[in-house]
């Protein structure tokens, strides 16, 4: 690979290496090819670029970083991938024979999609780990559960009124790619090749991108991997502060069925975060406690390499993520231990139904993980929390939070209960689709609304009115009441017309 020295590469702008005099990063030739036209077609994304760590260092000067502050996990680099910035080319003509979208393009074979397989080049740790996350699997684990099927019709598909009825039709694909998959990410598919005349180069073939465009989380690439590190360190800028600030989470964590963000903005640790964090370093590697930041972020509880002054290690960095989480509180008809698999088609409970509880409320143990990694995990997060908070504060609030889990649980299987009997009667129909009824509906806020709702409130140290009035316990008991109502007044009517 050629290479160039480029200090005025676009608009003037010297590509420097760190503070003091300017200087020059080697740009391979490939990505000064790309620049020449990208500049004017795309400025936005070159500027993100000129701005970000990859343009700023090459990958021979990242590698020679020493202890915690290296960023770049792999060992084995190819040598001519070391000598120039992480440019255009150096991402997007990685692996062409791996790429279903690899296509030809002023001379050089480019794909569209960047994966996680292409970020693994040079941030392998990070890859593997993400592989078993959760969210990698998250296209899957929706798509091919059937019963999230069925809770998807009854949300994003088309509603049809006919002889006093209503009865639902699939989502077309680009309703599923805005709702549910936007988050949970698309399948992609190349379906074929279209010519567009270019102001630059005149008329060039693309390939068609079915699914695209998508960052979720789960999204599955035409070089069949999972995910999108763009979820988070988005393109392209890449940016570590980004990630680690929580406006990033609450793309997809805002609720109302996934409220962290709200209740974090409401909590003790938003409230300082508002007010103090342009006085923090986002960008130091470790993040030092008590240095670079006075409170957490989604970041620094989930993910983040955490130092003390000392410069010991409190939390390694992962971007697996569950390996802090005992509890897997959101988004399933109960709370229950994490999955031991990030593939979680594998659940049944005992019922047969693709969940990690059953409808009363009982955990499908052996699909999940057990009391001693629920105990590990848990130490795992909590040290963290004791480099601001006393043991007692800490030991404190997880007894609260951990009842909390308790009780909700008990709180939506009474619900629960309520949902079988009408079920059982026949005044509702379970078969065809146990979320498509108004009281299916109502059941189905309890526990995907006001119980996750209660639970992150009491997960982050109270957030304001979240675990009562606004979408917490006071709103789950009217909701409980109203199902019991319903129940009592269909079955008399029920009655009477036998």
């Amino acid at each position: 690979m050629k290479i160039v020295l480029v200090g005025l590469i676009v608009g003037g702008l010297v590509l420097s290496a760190g503070p003091g005099p300017a200087v020059e990063i080697p740009v391979s030739e490939a990505t000064a090819e790309c620049l020449d036209c990208h500049a004017s077609t795309h400025p936005g994304i070159v500027k993100d670029w000129q701005n970000s760590r990859h343009a700023m260092i090459t990958t021979k000067q990242a590698l020679a970083t020493e202890g915690l502050a290296l960023k770049v996990s792999s060992r084995t680099i190819p040598e001519d991938l070391q000598t120039s910035s992480v440019g255009c080319a150096e991402c997007h003509t990685l692996r062409p024979e791996a790429h279903a979208d690899t296509f030809e393009h002023n001379g050089y074979d480019i794909h569209i999609v960047v994966s996680p397989d292409d970020c693994a080049t040079c941030h392998s740790v990070e890859a593997e780990q993400y592989s078993k996350n959760l969210m990698a699997n998250a296209f899957k684990n929706l798509d091919a559960n059937a019963l999230y099927h069925k809770l998807q019709v009854s949300i994003n598909g088309s509603k049809v009124y006919q002889n006093g009825k209503i009865t639902y039709e699939p989502a077309n694909a680009d309703t599923k790619a805005e709702t549910c998959y936007y988050c949970h990410g698309t399948k992609l598919k190349v379906t074929g090749t279209e010519v567009r005349d270019t102001e630059l180069a005149g008329e060039l073939e693309f390939p068609i991108i079915e699914g695209w465009p998508n960052q979720g989380v789960g999204r599955v690439n035409l070089d069949g991997s999972l995910g999108s590190c763009a979820a988070c360190h988005t393109r392209h800028a890449f940016s570590i502060e980004m990630a680690r600030k929580p406006y990033t989470c609450k793309e997809c964590h805002v609720g109302p069925d996934v409220p962290a963000f709200k209740v974090y903005a409401a909590s003790k640790h938003g409230n300082i975060y508002a007010a103090m964090h342009k006085s923090w370093d986002f960008e130091a590697v470790p993040w030092t406690i008590g240095q670079d930041f006075t409170a957490p972020t989604c970041a620094a509880c989930h993910v983040s390499l955490l130092v003390n002054t000392d410069e010991e290690v409190v939390s390694e960095r992962t971007h697996q993520m569950n390996n802090r989480l005992p509890w897997r509180i959101f988004g399933l008809v109960y709370a229950h231990p994490h999955p031991l698999s990030p593939d979680t088609t594998v659940i049944r409970n005992k019922d047969g139904q693709p969940l990690p509880t059953s409808l009363d409320g009982e955990f499908a143990a052996q699909y999940l993980i057990d009391e001693k990694e629920i105990d590990t995990r848990r130490e795992t997060m909590q040290a963290a929390c004791l480099n601001c908070h006393g043991t007692s504060w800490v030991k404190g609030q997880w007894r609260r939070f951990e009842n909390t889990i308790r009780q909700t649980n008990a709180d939506v299987a009474a619900a629960s209960g309520i949902m079988r009997d009408i079920w059982q009667k026949g005044l509702a129909d379970f078969e065809t689709n146990p979320f498509d009824e108004a009281i299916e509906k109502k059941w189905t806020d309890i526990w995907q609304f006001y119980a996750n709702t209660t639970r992150f409130a009491s997960a982050m140290g109270c957030g304001g009115d979240y675990g009562v009035y606004a979408d917490g316990r006071y709103q789950l008991t009217q909701a409980l009441l109203e199902m019991n109502d319903w129940r009592m007044v269909r079955e008399k009517i029920a009655g009477k017309s036998k």
